[in-house]
């Protein structure tokens, strides 16, 4: 993790941007080059603003010309951030600034008079205007009265800063979208494109055409285009249909569409002409990422990376009309590849249903049923766990251990289809898949219940909460970070009801039953022999409440009939936000090492 390490740069008035961070650097600077052959300009430092480091800066945007930069002020792990606009040219920060808050975005106007903004208030998600060099207090509420807290509402300006696109999100789950048209050029009013239809709908400006991504009608996903200046939905003209690869997101740049795509949990970026005629791909032989691609429609250049478990990331300058390819940065990581294998198998979940699994051990390993191994998931939200570097994977096999990712029903690897086999009462799916994967392992020799060990965050926590709760059994340790576990009540605290969308709520009778069944809180029966449990989170934790793993570990301490450890690891500035130097980085992860070669014997 101590290696210098640079950011995908963001190309304005030919000028770049990005952040960057060397080997003995605690956390991210932002730089600005002049031109591709430019030195390093250092634009903003966070190391000087806090002692222990725990205050970061992060690129929020870029002003057309390359004048402005757009940056965020965070405190600890929290999701708020304070944004602040520096004069690139004087390197001072302007008088406009917005408050420490939860915002969704920020798009300046091409003149730079002034900026949309979304942002998280006490009400529910609001869009506001504002006037460069004018009273916040006079901002203009853009779009949003009458939403409640349980939408999440973005907008996005065209390149050419005529048009607003806005975005309302009914929940984190994704099941429906609403999407409106503001002609900002003319201040013309806010016009609906849809609102009617229960799908995903992701707009994307190209030229005088808007592009949307959608699973209306199209589990795996397809392409539209309309007119920007009359984008209803009666003028809408399918270009890229729904196939058996599964689209992840879309993106225009240099007169080209990019599709990126997953098939068998494996990507690959398709280029499409504005028609939607294919014209090529981007892809790489071995099993790995494509990072979606990154530009401006009316722009020659690219970005885009790859990387795989094994493989650090690279990050690649694109020029569209060639198709050549240049290194922009790589991540130089003191790692041996090619002693390390990265393999795809599948697996039968509990109702038959054929699950995939990425493998990664060493050359050597021998299938005694002895090996120590770590496996993790995620299963929601229809997020994709695909095989992209993992410092925390390449350190395990050097000691010898296996890591197992399997991509469980909830996510998005297989389209919509497989996000709605793992959501609502079709969760316990979820927790099936994954105890299926662990099975599996046991059964072809990888590892044994002593040497098993599970990691997750966040929903993932959620996920080995209810695997520790179920199958006490099969598994030595738990790694259970910033964690769900009380799901009769997680829907009471901060942001939490956005995620109703995915779970449901426990307010719901008919609900409340399934959640109930499977809710590690509420299953956690005393006399049980747990096992070693190490929780970890923080007060820095403002999306998902800290109270989860502080009650469950009194609880399973309380409850454990095993003589094995309940520790709980609290830092108070520690969030679901990252923000944490690297030095600390380092010393959690020594922690969470360390607590798992103790437990399944490593000895290296």
């Amino acid at each position: 993790m101590q290696v210098d390490a640079v950011g995908t740069p963001t190309a304005r008035g030919g000028r770049y941007f990005f952040r960057k961070r060397l080997k003995d650097q605690d956390l991210f600077i932002i730089y600005m080059r002049e031109g591709l052959d430019g030195a390093d300009q250092v634009l903003i430092d966070p190391h000087p603003w806090s002692e222990d480091h725990r205050t970061s800066a992060t690129m929020l945007g870029v002003s057309d010309d390359g004048k402005i930069l757009v940056y965020g002020i965070r405190q600890g792990g929290e999701d708020e951030v304070e944004v602040r606009f520096l004069d690139v040219d004087k390197r001072e920060d302007l008088p406009d600034r917005l408050p420490k808050g939860r915002y969704l975005g920020i798009s300046l106007k091409p003149d730079n008079s002034g900026f949309f903004y979304s942002k998280f208030t006490m009400a529910g998600s609001r869009i506001y205007y504002h006037e460069m060099d004018t009273d916040r207090e006079a901002d203009a509420l853009i779009f949003g009265e009458g939403y409640g807290l349980d939408k999440i509402i973005r907008s996005d300006l065209s390149d050419d800063g005529r048009y607003l696109a806005i975005m309302v999100f009914h929940g984190s789950a994704g099941m429906k979208t609403e999407l409106y048209h503001k002609d900002v050029e003319n201040d013309g009013p806010v016009e609906t494109i849809v609102n009617d239809i229960d799908a995903r709908f992701f707009p994307a400006s190209a030229g005088d055409h808007l592009l949307i991504q959608t699973n209306w009608d199209a589990p795996n996903g397809r392409v539209f285009r309309a007119a920007m200046d009359d984008p209803s939905r009666e003028h809408w003209e399918e270009i890229i249909p729904e196939s058996e690869a599964v689209i992840e997101g879309i993106s225009a740049a240099g007169g080209k569409i990019f599709v990126s795509y997953l098939e068998n949990v494996v990507s690959h970026v398709g280029i499409f002409d504005n028609q939607g005629n294919r014209e090529g791909e981007l892809s790489f032989p071995e099993l790995g990422s494509v990072g979606g691609v990154s530009g401006r429609w009316d722009s020659d250049e690219a970005f885009f990376s790859y990387s795989s478990f094994h493989i650090p990331t690279t990050i690649y300058r694109y020029q569209v009309s060639t198709g050549a390819k240049d290194v922009w940065a790589e991540l130089d990581v003191p790692i041996e590849g090619e002693n390390i294998v990265v393999k795809q198998v599948w697996y039968t979940s509990k109702d038959g249903t054929r699950v995939p699994m990425f493998l990664v051990h060493g050359k050597d390993i021998e299938l005694d049923g002895r090996n120590p191994t770590i496996l993790t998931g995620y299963g929601g939200f229809d997020l994709s766990l695909t095989p992209r570097f993992d410092s925390r994977a390449v350190f395990a096999v050097e000691q010898g251990m296996v890591q197992a990712t399997p991509n469980l029903r909830g996510g998005g690897e297989f389209g919509e289809e497989w996000h709605r086999a793992g959501m609502f009462e079709n969760k316990q799916n979820v927790f099936d898949d994954f105890i299926a994967a662990a099975e599996w392992l046991i059964d072809n020799g990888y590892t044994n219940p002593g040497k098993l060990a599970i990691r997750g965050g966040s929903n993932g926590g959620l996920l080995v909460g209810a695997a520790m709760t179920q199958r006490p059994d099969l598994f030595q340790a738990v790694v259970c970070t910033y964690p769900l576990l009380d799901m009769l009540r997680y829907h009471k605290f901060l942001v939490a009801r956005v995620w109703v969308s995915e779970y449901g709520s426990a307010d719901d009778p008919e609900q409340f039953d399934y959640i109930y069944e499977y809710s590690p809180y509420h299953n956690v029966v005393p006399g049980t022999d747990f096992p070693a449990v190490l929780f970890i989170t923080g007060d820095s934790d403002t999306r998902v409440a800290p109270l989860h793993a502080r009650k469950m570990t009194a609880l399973v301490q309380a409850a454990t009939g095993s003589d094995r450890p309940v520790l709980l690891k609290y830092d108070t500035k520690s969030g679901h936000s990252g923000g944490t130097p690297v030095s600390q980085q380092i010393e959690d992860q020594t922690d969470s090492f360390s607590f798992l070669f103790w437990q399944l014997g490593v000895r290296r």
